[in-house]
């Protein structure tokens, strides 16, 4: 299982990170041997949050040749043609490979801010997808549903972007993407190890019916949150204060996350693993470096 990291785009309660924080937090991420780094997209959030998209650019010289992935990017509040000239940019500025992870969103504020009904986000995202994913290919697109035609985009990098979906696992959303999309990305947030497991086996399920291989079909567990204290009272106030308000979670369903003691963290990656997960997405809630550091060496002892 390779492990990746998040850019640590909101503030906690030690500010937003500088252009030059996080080119640090990149280069100590490569040196420790993370395999990704990730940015997710959000207008409006329960934090103070940087641009996602523009923060990933922003670090692509310090990843070097580490995967570069959005987990996710919107689309219908951003516009199919507006990120996929996104996605090749980033594709022709990187050494290493990019990853388009897309998604409808969930946040009803964001709609309202650029004026798309919410109703329509998963309706708009079926068709925002093949759209991204044929321009990115360095074809044009025809009319379809909610969007125009566009032409083919230039320059188109020598290696194209990946398109993945975002998904908590419905089987709607798994038949609708699976014969589309080129990855998958769970919310580790939103699924324990077991859910994982479970949700993955009905992706499959699904994939075969596309008639798709699921064993070269790659997937990530994205929004893991982070911090490993043996403190267990600064991570009960970081879980119950800090974490569980920002994502409007009862604590008790954040108990999976590798929130506490480094035999903790050592647990939930293992476990992971042997629920199949291919890849996890760290996210240090706070203390970046020092966390990226702590985590290495509980990954090295799962």
């Amino acid at each position: 299982m390779r492990i990746g990291a998040h850019l640590p785009l909101a503030d906690f309660g030690g500010g937003c990170p500088t252009a030059l924080e996080l080119s640090r937090y990149v280069s100590a991420a490569r040196d420790l041997g993370y395999a990704t780094i990730a940015a997710n997209d959000h207008l409006f959030w329960q934090r103070p949050w940087l641009d996602g998209p523009t923060a990933l650019a922003s670090v692509a010289a310090a990843a070097g040749d580490m995967r570069l992935a959005t987990s996710v990017t919107l689309p219908v509040l951003r516009h199919p043609v507006v990120v996929a000239k996104s996605l090749t940019t980033l594709a022709a500025l990187s050494t290493g490979p990019v990853i388009g992870g897309l998604g409808p969103g969930s946040s009803r504020a964001d709609y309202e801010a650029v004026g798309v009904p919410f109703e329509e986000r998963w309706a708009r995202f079926d068709s925002a997808i093949r759209l991204v994913k044929t321009l990115v290919g360095g074809a044009s697109v025809e009319e379809m549903p909610f969007y125009p035609g566009a032409s083919a985009l230039a320059p188109i990098p020598a290696h194209s972007p990946q398109i993945w979906f975002g998904s908590w696992g419905s089987d709607r959303r798994f038949a609708s993407l699976a014969a589309v999309a080129d990855g998958w990305f769970a919310s580790a947030y939103n699924a324990t190890s077991n859910q994982y497991a479970a949700s993955r086996a009905r992706l499959n399920d699904h994939l075969r019916t596309a008639a798709r291989d699921p064993d070269s079909f790659p997937g990530s567990v994205a929004t893991m949150w982070l911090h490993i204290t043996e403190d267990r009272a600064e991570a009960n106030a970081l879980l119950n204060d800090v974490l569980a308000p920002a994502l409007n979670r009862d604590p008790a369903l954040l108990a999976h996350l590798p929130i506490g003691g480094a035999g903790h963290c050592s647990e939930v990656l293992a476990a992971y693993a042997a629920a199949g997960a291919r890849e996890v997405l760290l996210w240090p809630v706070l203390g970046g470096l020092d966390q990226l550091e702590r985590c290495a060496a509980a990954a090295a002892a799962a």
